[in-house]
């Protein structure tokens, strides 16, 4: 059974994640106010930053600032910039 939630991202009501995706505190944010739609989107950008930056996930300060960007783009309404990528024209 699939649970409703309020997306803080989506701005509307939307199905929620079936589970916590992240650790701790921020991680029951996520589970409460993020749904599956907008995680998706996430994981999307997170990919692409990781590829991007070369990002090393075993070394702190990558994970610390992939968090960060998690943050800004999940709760704040802030579009992660991937350098050299253009979107798709609508």
């Amino acid at each position: 059974m699939s649970r409703t939630i309020y997306c803080e991202y989506l701005k509307k009501e939307a199905e929620g994640l079936d589970f916590q995706m992240y650790p701790g505190e921020l991680g029951e944010k996520i589970y409460q106010h993020i749904s599956k739609q907008a995680w998706a989107e996430w994981q999307k950008k997170q990919t692409m930053l990781i590829n991007e930056k070369r990002l090393n996930m075993m070394d702190p300060e990558a994970r610390k600032f992939l968090e960060e960007q998690m943050k800004a783009f999940l709760f704040e309404g802030e579009d992660i910039e991937i350098e050299g990528y253009t979107p798709p024209q609508q």
